[in-house]
């Protein structure tokens, strides 16, 4: 992505859900079912990976191929067929395409779609480039405007086309067409009569089947012509339309009235029906095959049903939950991470929790098998094969990044941020130097004359630099994670990584802070001459100390010498003094005397008067310019910062992103980055007490 847009947790893969028809293919010979969809229509849409709405820019959506895959459930080894016409029309993609490959999930589409189950479709496509609207904010896609917040796809690239049993529209629907030796036509079956759906619902009995049977090879019934076929089906008079469990006499019964002939004619198509069945079954599915038996299926059912027992399953777990959704999933790495139940109980809710804990204690290969919903090959054997397969889904990687993010946001706010009390937080909207103007001239009023002439103001101003660096750091689900299977170690390195990007900031700006950079007039930023720096023994912390403070602080002026007239807000403190500065901020009465046993005030005239700010920065070694006895006054860094912390963006916490792992990396990479800048501002807004000779 690029600079102005990148944003946390955005999947680089969408898959999206739209209606589709599926209809007998035009040459009989082939028996190749069609399918037309309508793809997307320009819209919003919810997908995973993306926190907030989505919409596909349609004119950065890249057709590269119009013969895309067609698929099952966006498995890359569960082949249905292909597109022949990819297309961007009216504001809409459109594909249409056979149902080609000669595979079981083929044919468990096609035979699902003919006995009216309602398919739906999702598409796949690789996202290249994606811009973020904020909240408050409107944009023009597709002819379309929208409100923010939400993720524009300005650049796709199509990939291939699924087949999927359930979509965010629960209205969508497909249909599949009989073929020439079947008694209805999609057309027709789309105006059936309630009874029929009935039928159809409750399965046709025995001799539902061989009256159509019959009725196909009767030569004195009626024709109707499939509009889709072209080909010629008899059909029985309305007034003799069948119920399950009865024969249409007109079309079934060919002798004549014999109720002999006829029972040996029920007879044998009821011994060809149980022998179809067997067929079928081949002995692998006892259970299935007394059943079909005992409900009188068809040939056709039954093969259905057998190619959906065949499907490879999910491995059973006794304490799998109901409930699968990613959030579930994410719970459960949490709950391996050793964080606090109150901390995890405060962000999921009573019915995430309570399905992720019935998969406590899971390990990596079992995790990313539950989360991908499908079987994944031995990792020891076929540790390529289990990474593809693993992340060829659209939700496990999106799965793996939220919890990617959300330890490295936990290690991120595990560190001292004591820097957020005194630097001023600021935004940079790209990567070049930025330069900041304060004014600095009179705007004081002044009487006006007898001629009623209002005098300007005198305008000066002062520079001040700033410029925002990207700070990050790669790590993996690696192949000794995965082999070990150890859920902990994934959630503790993003953790840790977190931990590293706020130690980043602090070793920025206490750096800068310490080493008293010098400035443009050749000077170091706190120095006797920029009246913010003092140093002997009464400069310690004590009731005469902050009060010198306190006076030289307010003899700070502006360029024209006017007073400066902004206060100290702010105590800072090394952990050494933070239990003396909160005494004098707390304490109403001090007890203090010299070494001369003269008397000092009781009464505490400092007390409330300054924030206490303490950071263990100050008086570590391995910073140049540490001290334990050194102190600063500040004033609001919001009106007078002495220091100033910039983030690209206004994003002030790490980003996690799933990158492809190199060829040396057997395993999936992830990158932790974060965009800030560290830049000393004006010195009139701090004070340097040295606390010592």
């Amino acid at each position: 992505m690029s600079s102005k847009t990148r944003q946390p947790e955005l999947s680089e893969y969408i898959s999206f859900r739209c209606p589709l028809t599926v209809e007998a293919a035009d040459d009989p010979e082939k028996k190749m079912p069609r399918f037309r969809m309508v793809a997307y229509t320009g819209g919003v849409m919810r997908i995973t990976g993306f926190p907030h709405p989505v919409v596909v820019d349609l004119e950065g959506l890249a057709i590269d191929r119009q013969d895309i895959p067609v698929r099952l459930d966006h498995n890359p080894r569960q082949g249905v067929g292909h597109t022949q016409r990819v297309l961007v029309e009216n504001g809409q993609v459109i594909a249409e395409g056979l149902i080609s490959r000669d595979t079981s999930w083929a044919r468990d589409v096609a035979k699902s779609g003919v006995n009216g189950f309602p398919w739906q479709a999702s598409i796949g496509a690789a996202v290249v480039d994606a811009e973020f609207v904020p909240n408050g904010q409107r944009i023009t896609v597709n002819g379309r405007t929208f409100d923010g917040p939400l993720h524009v796809v300005r650049k796709a690239v199509l990939k291939e086309i699924s087949f999927v049993d359930s979509g965010a529209d629960a209205a969508t629907s497909a249909r599949i067409a009989a073929t020439s030796k079947e008694t209805r036509s999609m057309d027709e079956n789309t105006n059936t009569t309630a009874q029929d759906d009935a039928q159809q619902d409750a399965g046709q009995t025995d001799g539902n089947t061989q009256a159509a049977d019959a009725a196909g090879s009767a030569t004195d019934a009626p024709t109707r012509t499939d509009p889709k076929s072209a080909t010629q089906e008899p059909t029985a008079p309305k007034s003799q339309a069948q119920t399950p469990g009865t024969v249409n006499a007109s079309a079934a019964d060919t002798s004549g009235g014999d109720p002999v002939t006829d029972m040996r004619r029920r007879m044998a198509a009821e011994t060809r029906r149980v022998e179809a069945i067997r067929k079928v079954c081949a002995g692998k599915h006892p259970d299935l095959e007394a059943k079909a038996i005992e409900e009188g299926w068809d040939e056709s059912r039954t093969e259905l049903h057998v190619l959906r027992a065949s499907r490879p399953q999910v491995p059973a777990v006794a304490s799998q939950p109901r409930n699968t959704s990613p959030q579930v999933f994410e719970a459960v790495a949490l709950m391996a991470s050793g964080l606090p139940n109150s901390r995890i109980e405060a962000v999921y809710d009573e019915p995430i929790l309570e399905a992720a804990d019935k998969l406590r204690g899971v390990g990596i290969q079992e995790f990313c098998e539950l989360a991908s919903g499908q079987r994944l090959p031995r990792f020891r054997r076929d540790a390529s094969g289990w990474l593809q397969a693993a992340f060829s889904t659209t939700s496990l990687p999106g799965i793996l990044s939220n919890i990617a993010n959300k330890m490295l946001l936990e290690g991120y706010n595990y560190v001292e941020d004591a820097w957020r009390s005194i630097a001023k937080i600021a935004s940079v909207n790209d990567f070049k130097e930025h330069t900041r103007y304060r004014m600095t001239g009179s705007f004081q009023f002044q009487q006006v004359g007898p001629d009623g002439e209002l005098k300007h103001g005198q305008l000066g101003e002062q520079q001040f630099g700033q410029k925002a660096d990207t700070h990050g750091i790669m790590f993996a689900l690696t192949r000794q994670m995965i082999i070990n299977d150890d859920m902990g170690a994934f959630t503790d390195i993003p953790r840790q990584i977190g931990m590293g990007a706020a130690e980043a900031i602090a070793d920025a700006v206490w750096g800068l802070w310490l080493s008293n950079p010098v400035q443009s007039d050749g000077k170091a930023f706190f120095h006797a001459d920029h009246k913010n720096y003092a140093e002997g023994a009464d400069t310690a912390l004590s009731v005469d100390g902050l009060t010198d403070a306190e006076v030289t602080f307010g003899k700070q002026v502006k360029p024209n010498g006017k007073p400066l007239g902004i206060r100290a807000s702010t105590l800072l403190v090394p952990t050494a003094l933070k239990v003396p500065a909160e005494m004098l901020m707390k304490s109403i009465q001090l007890n203090e005397t010299t070494t001369a046993n003269k008397a000092k005030p009781s009464a505490n005239p400092h007390v409330g008067k300054f924030d206490v700010v303490s950071s263990v920065y100050l008086s570590n070694p391995t910073f140049a310019g540490a001290s334990d006895k050194a102190w600063y006054l500040l004033a609001d860094p919001n009106r007078l910062p002495a220091i100033e912390v910039a983030f690209l963006n206004g994003v002030d916490r790490p980003t996690v992103e799933k990158t492809d792992a190199d060829f040396n990396t057997l395993g999936v990479m992830f990158r932790g980055f974060i965009d800030f800048g560290v830049r000393e501002q004006d010195h009139r807004g701090a004070l340097k007490m040295k606390g010592e000779a």
